[in-house]
């Protein structure tokens, strides 16, 4: 009688020494799926999502519904006529993001970078409102080239302006 108790005590403890492992090991494989998810995924499962944006310029915040996403830009609705390009080096801070997850962007869609957005935005000669690091200006992009962009100030009678993709913060529409 005693040896199946002690037997069976030890059984007991086996099996609660299993359970409590698996606990650990389903925390670890969440940690390690969640370690796997970039940015973008989670932006791009937020479209239509109402967000706050606050960028390197330590500006004003942005504020609105994210409406596209490429692979390393947002595009946000901030009025209902408004639109606001952020490169996604810029966001210093979103805010609202639900904790959802997007499949990874298939080949074309991971392939439109920053430049590909400016680039239609230079061939429709949109005036915009720019941010940078260093300041603000308002203006029309002009040139896009592999890394920086290209915009006449507005008034015109200035040079243009070439500002590094990397120095970009926001793109406003006019």
């Amino acid at each position: 009688m005693r040896w199946e108790r002690l037997f069976a005590d030890l059984e007991s403890q086996l099996a609660a020494g299993a359970a409590e492992q698996g606990r650990w090991d389903v925390a670890d494989l969440v940690r390690a799926e969640r370690a796997q998810v970039r940015l973008l995924d989670r932006v791009r499962a937020a479209l239509g999502t109402r967000v706050r944006v606050d960028l390197a310029d330590a500006g004003e915040p942005l504020a609105g519904e994210l409406l596209e996403a490429g692979a390393d830009w947002l595009l946000l609705g901030v009025t209902p006529h408004r639109r606001a390009l952020v490169p996604l080096a810029a966001v210093d801070t979103l805010t609202g993001l639900p904790g959802a997850v997007a499949p990874p962007a298939g080949r074309v869609e991971s392939r439109l970078g920053l430049g590909h957005v400016l680039r239609a935005l230079a061939r429709d000669r949109a005036s915009v409102a720019v941010r940078t690091r260093g300041g603000a200006f308002g203006g029309r992009v002009e040139r896009v080239g592999a890394d920086h962009v290209e915009f006449l100030p507005e008034p015109a009678g200035a040079g243009c302006a070439t500002v590094p993709f990397a120095a970009l913060c926001a793109v406003v529409s006019s």
